[in-house]
């Protein structure tokens, strides 16, 4: 039983990193200094998606399953649900690629707005008659 919980609570980990991966760029408009976990989770994020390696949680979730003596028939909604968009059966390289620029892209969208708005706003702050000067 142990195990079992244990490798629930690795699919749900796993299942939290990859949300917080896509869309955590979004978490920097209210804490930017989230910035500085985001951007290494989002490197690792594309590099396990562009390099076709297994992210060591995948391994890890599989052990706990076997050591619970799980056979696959069993399976709970985690393993059922979660799993399935976490480890899809029909998962090709090309399909890894596109993830990985999805992550990218997005990503590099939410940080140039960011740092467009920020840019924005420097501007504005500034006194009337430096604006002028620079137009």
């Amino acid at each position: 039983m142990g195990y079992t919980i244990l490798a629930d609570l690795i699919v749900i980990l796993h299942a939290m990193f990859v949300l917080f991966v896509l869309f955590g760029g979004f978490l920097i408009v209210k804490w930017p200094q989230a910035k500085w976990l985001h951007l290494p989770a989002m490197a690792w994020g594309a590099m396990i998606e562009f390099t076709g390696w297994i992210c060591p949680l995948t391994p890890l979730e599989s052990w706990l399953r076997q050591q619970a003596g799980n056979t696959g028939n069993e399976a709970d909604f985690l393993q059922r649900f979660l799993s399935a968009l976490l480890y899809p059966d029909d998962l090709t390289r090309a399909m890894q690629i596109a993830f990985g620029t999805i992550v990218v892209a997005l990503n590099l969208v939410v940080y140039g707005w960011l740092w467009q708005r920020r840019k924005t706003a420097a501007v504005n702050r500034q006194p009337s008659s430096d604006r002028n000067k620079e137009a």
